[in-house]
């Protein structure tokens, strides 16, 4: 999980930030650094390989087949557009909104677009499986 260390590296500094100038934004922003992080992460996997999503694959099949292998660089794809999203928003709620919008959209409203995405894709993904095998 390459993602960890600079995660956890921009989260100090969110909580020093926080700290130093006596102020919540620090701590609003660390959504923020998540999605950054998580979208950069699975980016860079794109590129070089293999894609974070083929690495989960190959835990339960780890002799994966070339459709396998590019059904995951699309989900891939997916999730990048997703922390993106999901980054762009939290941006926008941490600089403009109430705490309140802030807590919920943050605290609940994401991870259940995270759960979602999550179930649409493992729906997909028995779909594609049945397909494959008639």
């Amino acid at each position: 999980m390459p993602w960890i260390k600079p995660a956890s590296i921009l989260g100090i500094i969110a909580l020093a930030t926080t700290q130093f100038f006596n102020s919540d934004l620090g701590l609003k922003l660390y959504p923020v650094i998540i999605n950054t992080v998580m979208a950069i992460t699975f980016a860079y996997s794109l590129k070089n390989g293999p894609t974070v999503i083929e690495s989960f694959a190959r835990i339960k099949e780890p002799e994966l087949d070339e459709k396998g292998v590019n059904y995951t660089r699309q989900v891939t794809k997916v999730w990048c557009v997703f922390f993106i999203i999901n980054g762009i928003i939290a941006l926008y709620t941490s600089l403009f909104t109430s705490l309140k919008t802030w807590t919920l959209y943050n605290g609940l409203i994401a991870y259940i677009l995270i759960a979602l995405l999550g179930l649409v894709e493992w729906l997909v993904r028995q779909k594609v499986k049945s397909n494959g095998s008639e």
